[in-house]
């Protein structure tokens, strides 16, 4: 797995350099000190997944976030920051963020998370998602209008989604087929309007018919 790593501190950068590359299916191919060097980089290397600081010079996590995303739609990226507050998890995950992950974290939980970024998968910790819950807003009347354009198979979906469960997983507790959890997952994203499973995410927390997350 190629991983692009963007953080301004030179230590911390060499820090998880080190820590990660004695995972032998990780190679770290470039580090950025600014997001719009990540940008640059990010297209120079195509990584896999990109493991991204916030508050950075010249660029900001979010914006670099945002700009590789219109490059690449189908880019990998993790935040990995110190930050914990609605106003920055929120907006890093609106900006089409994959998986959110703070510095703290354990070694093996990090490990954990990229690879369920780099699987496509939902990669919020739970103590994030609960974070989130606690501070979002009262679900609105255009949320719920929202909602009511899925199915009650496509809410089950969503709800599942919310868990970071993957296709299979969904499959096997919903009792359906991976197949057919791809279609309502697609029919899921397209009704609401969301580009990935993070998103689903976070709006099925929003809807109020989100669960406890299996991460």
């Amino acid at each position: 797995m190629k991983l692009l790593l963007a953080d301004d501190h030179h230590v911390v950068r060499k820090g998880l350099v080190y820590f990660l590359e004695s995972s032998p299916e990780i190679k770290v191919v470039a580090e950025a000190g600014n997001g719009e060097e990540a940008i640059r980089l990010y297209v120079e290397h195509q990584p896999d997944v990109l493991l991204m600081d916030i508050d950075m010079p010249v660029l900001s996590g979010i914006d670099a976030t945002k700009e590789i995303l219109r490059l690449d739609p189908k880019a990998r990226i993790l935040i990995l920051t110190s930050f914990s507050d609605q106003e920055t998890v929120i907006p890093a995950l609106q900006a089409g963020a994959q998986g959110y992950q703070l510095k703290d974290v354990a070694p093996d939980m990090l490990l954990q998370t990229i690879h369920a970024v780099h699987d496509g998968e939902n990669a919020v910790h739970p103590s994030i998602m609960k974070h989130v819950l606690t501070h979002v807003a009262k679900p609105g009347n255009k949320i719920q209008q929202k909602l009511r354009r899925l199915t009650e198979r496509e809410r089950e979906v969503l709800s599942e989604i919310s868990t970071g469960r993957s296709n299979k997983e969904i499959a096997d507790v919903l009792v359906i087929s991976e197949k057919t959890v791809k279609t309502h997952v697609s029919n899921v994203l397209g009704k609401l309007e969301l580009h990935d499973r993070t998103q689903a995410a976070l709006f099925a927390i929003q809807a109020g018919v989100a669960r406890p997350s299996v991460f």
